[in-house]
Order: C-alpha cells, then structure tokens, then sequence
C-alpha cells in the first residue's frame, strides 16, 4: 500500500466477489467476504456503466482493492457470506488510476 493509500483510506469495506451460477437452481455464488482499506462518500449522481446504461450511484468507495461490476461491497467489515443478507450494494462500475506518487499500487473508483 502507497503511504499515500495508508493515511488517506482509512474506513474499512467488505467485498464479495461474484462467483459461477449454481448448476442447478441458477442462484449467484461468491466468494468468502475480503475486508478492504477505503475512503467513501454517499451521493446521487447519474453515472453510466461499461455498457452505456445510465443508472443513479449511492457509494462511491475509493481503494487499492480491484472490483468488477456485478461483486458487491458493504461500507464497514462483515463475516456474514450472503451479501444480500449482510446489506452490501451491487457493483455497478468500476475505474481504474495510476498511483501518481509512488507507482506502487492502482487506485479504484468502486460506484454501487
């Protein structure tokens, strides 16, 4: 982590990375929640995701952890495996920039 990333990301979020389909019922799989250094803000912004479609943020979070549109991310540390159960948003798009100090890590721009 970039000593920039180290005082600047200081709240913590839980991500679930999205996994395969289950065979049989076609239910959403994930992978065990991963706790992640972040900043954040809340906001209502008209944003589009890699398909063009427009849609209305609620979090942006701002990390050194990568995410891919359709993982989903709570804002505070969680152990539960369900994201849905344990009140995480959906990924809806992800931008990626340069470690302009330090070139150590690539900084993420996570928009649920």
């Amino acid at each position: 982590m970039s000593s920039a990333a180290s005082w600047s990301y200081t709240s913590k979020a839980t991500l679930w990375a999205a996994g395969a389909r289950d065979a049989w019922g076609g239910a959403q799989t994930f992978a065990a929640p991963v706790v992640i250094a972040c900043d954040y803000k809340a906001t209502s912004e008209l944003r589009r995701d890699a398909n063009g479609e427009e849609f209305t943020s609620r979090l942006v979070i701002y990390t050194e952890a990568t995410a891919k549109p359709g993982d989903f991310i709570l804002i505070g540390e969680s152990t539960n495996t369900n994201p849905i159960a344990a009140g995480a948003e959906k990924v809806r798009s992800v931008g990626r920039y340069a470690d302009t100090f330090e070139n150590i890590a690539e900084d993420f721009e996570i928009v649920t």
